[in-house]
């Protein structure tokens, strides 16, 4: 075994660590009850919870900041991008521009703040007939100080449009992989925003969801020396890294210009990996604020307060879209995604 290809094994936390250029990775899997007419859990259920406040699972499920739907009511972003990747379950997006979505399993959204955005991201429980599980990862990809006060941008990936690598081993045991940003093999994810750090392609950012059945074998290939590259093992028993056995949930910082080999334990294994070329500028951050000083987040609180980054046109913090409404994209222009 190379172990200079490890470079470091910890236990996952919450939120997930992350390395430049990413900021922040949060995992949600909550399963939700069947839902009421509200597209919430009924109200019995909330018994015992810190409504507002309820980070914590309780029969297998929370509310976070939603009080009626679960999920994260209207609230202020600036300098940085949120991606949203959704495996299972409905996210509801409303923003102060106008823009609004909803998203389900495969669906991808990639949404620039820039100089500032008001957003909600909210988890309707659509079904009344049956359980509503939730599983998503929210990433927050940093901006450069050249990119902090660009206009804010959303973009849905749709699930058709993100392309998956199903490599097969000697044994013809598969190994499928999510290319939802960066590229592998030749294959290419969707550009993202405009203004990302993501749209450079010299700077080796990727995205990749990985699911292995039991005992499949895969190598991850190498990048170039000086990309940043984490491999999160969030689902499955065990599998070996380049030889190394490991179990239960770990982050793996690996070394970017060498090919790791991957070998599956007795259950399918699923993985989140992301990687990218630092930015390598200082990082100032304050709750929903990332920027480069001190002195920008306060100016960052001060246009807040004066502006609101353009209010919030929608009936309710917590936005949620019709229940019989399909997936869509509605942008600020004006212009609208129909699914289905």
């Amino acid at each position: 075994m190379d172990t200079a290809k490890i470079l470091s094994i910890k236990p996952l936390g919450f939120p997930w660590e992350t390395q430049d250029p990413f900021l922040f990775c949060a995992y949600h899997r909550d399963e939700y009850p069947v839902g009421t007419a509200q597209m919430g859990p009924d109200r019995s259920l909330l018994n015992g919870r810190n409504i507002g406040q309820d980070f914590t699972v309780k029969d297998g499920w929370r509310m976070y900041h939603g009080k009626t739907v679960p999920g994260f009511p209207y609230h202020p972003h600036r300098g940085f991008e949120t991606i949203t990747i959704n495996k299972e379950g409905i996210v509801d997006h409303s923003d102060s521009l106008g823009a609004a979505g909803r998203f389900g399993e495969g669906d991808v959204q990639w949404m620039t703040a820039g100089k500032g955005v008001q957003h909600s991201e909210m988890f309707p429980l659509l079904h009344e007939d049956k359980e509503n599980p939730l599983e998503i990862f929210q990433v927050w990809l940093n901006l450069p100080k050249a990119s902090k006060m660009v206009e804010p941008h959303f973009k849905m990936l749709w699930q058709d449009a993100i392309p998956t690598v199903v490599e097969q081993d000697d044994e013809g045991r598969k190994t499928w992989i999510d290319v939802i940003a960066g590229s592998l093999k030749g294959v290419h994810a969707p550009a993202p925003t405009p203004d990302s750090w993501a749209a450079n392609p010299d700077n080796q950012v990727g995205v990749l969801t990985i699911k292995m059945e039991a005992h499949a074998a895969w190598s991850l290939p190498a990048t170039v020396a000086g990309v940043n590259r984490s491999l999160y093992f969030y689902s499955g028993d065990s599998f070996e890294l380049d030889g190394k056995k490991l179990e239960g949930h770990h982050l793996i910082h690996l070394r970017p210009d060498a090919d790791i080999s991957l070998k599956n334990g007795s259950k399918d294994a699923y993985f989140l990996m992301l990687q990218g070329k630092p930015i390598s500028e200082p990082v100032a951050q304050y709750g929903p604020f990332v920027m480069n000083t001190q002195e920008e987040i306060q100016q960052a609180f001060a246009d807040y307060r004066k502006t609101q980054f353009g209010g919030w046109p929608w009936p309710m913090q917590e936005q949620v879209h019709g229940k019989e409404k399909g997936r869509f994209a509605l942008h600020a222009d004006g212009r609208e995604e129909e699914r289905n």
